[in-house]
């Protein structure tokens, strides 16, 4: 079977995978055997009023969710090789394009950098957060991992100098090689990362804010000496299964004001603009080490029946552990 159709195959495979998930239960995940960077969202939306109880819909609720688009409000992200070979890292480059055609130069930092780029397979297994330089001509340049052949899906977070909101624009990264795809496993609402336990509390509900918490615990006892990374003490990534769409979510709280605490608990507000299957991707920092934990989770219209994961759910977790010096920045 020759590469093309090799991918073809994945895809579909993929889409029946997810889709049978669906009726599994209410939170599941699944297991990464590639170490991914560290993540987090909603680098460059403009703060919104959220209902942190539930009660009413969010302003994000009308929105479209980021990355869907490789172009919009006249800005394009323009990969440089979108055809790559799996197998080893690849030099990464790109471009923004502004209103007028030419590249963009000038940005508005967000948690310490101008633009925030994320990679991700299409069956979510992994993601990779990384921090691009910036040449003088507008042109970004990184180092990417693609190990595993497929199809990938490039985020690019960024706030244009001058803008009110910031934009999440996303373009295809074809890897080709000897795809052997396999399904992801499933959990439950605890993941073990690297003898740390984080437990994951509330639901996601189409059209509704919601408060998801993650608690992070270690030798059975709650941790509660959690460090910032990149002025917050958690960060967290939301994709959806299908079309990769890019949730903004929204920290609740940051260190230094006065009422939120080094942990144990994480909280964030989002928003799931449809049913079906999430990926969540948190980050946190400890012991000057940044950890991910990965779950999938259903939104549905109602709670869930159970929090307890089912025995044939075994509990593990996608995992990164590494100085923050070994991340890309």
């Amino acid at each position: 079977m020759n590469t093309a159709l090799k991918i073809t195959a994945f895809a579909a495979g993929l889409a029946t995978v997810f889709g049978t998930s669906y009726g599994l239960g209410h939170v599941t995940g699944s297991t990464s055997t590639k170490p991914s960077t560290a993540a987090h969202a909603g680098h460059g939306s403009a703060a919104e009023p959220s209902d942190p109880g539930g009660g009413a819909a969010s302003a994000d609720a009308g929105r479209l969710p980021g990355g869907l688009q490789i172009s919009e409000r006249g800005y394009t992200l323009s990969l440089g090789d979108p055809y790559v070979t799996a197998g080893a890292p690849i030099d990464l480059r790109f471009r923004i394009l502004g209103t007028d055609g030419k590249p963009v130069t000038a940005y508005r930092p967000a948690h310490g950098k101008e633009l925030h780029l994320i990679v991700a397979p299409r069956d979510l297994s992994t993601f990779q957060h990384l921090h691009p330089t910036r040449a003088a001509d507008g042109t970004w340049r990184t180092s990417a991992d693609l190990a595993a052949a497929g199809e990938y899906r490039v985020f690019a977070d960024f706030t244009p100098a001058g803008a009110s909101q910031g934009l999440t624009l996303g373009a295809d990264l074809h890897a080709a090689g000897d795809l052997r795809p396999v399904p992801p496993a499933r959990t439950g609402r605890t993941v073990t990362v690297d003898g740390y336990r984080v437990t994951l509390t509330g639901d996601l509900t189409p059209g509704r804010s919601a408060r998801l918490s993650l608690a992070v615990a270690k030798d059975g006892r709650p941790v509660t000496d959690l460090q910032p990374y990149l002025g917050a003490y958690g960060h967290l990534v939301a994709l959806r299964a299908g079309d990769l769409a890019y949730l903004h979510v929204h920290p609740d709280g940051e260190p230094g004001d006065a009422g939120t605490a080094p942990g144990p608990d994480i909280t964030f507000t989002t928003t799931a603009p449809s049913r079906g299957g999430y990926r969540l991707f948190l980050d946190f920092r400890h012991e000057g080490v940044v950890r991910t934990a990965a779950f999938t989770v259903n939104a549905t219209e109602g709670p869930a029946d159970s929090a307890t994961p089912s025995p044939s759910a075994s509990a593990s977790a996608s995992a990164s552990a590494g100085h923050e010096g070994e991340h890309r920045h």
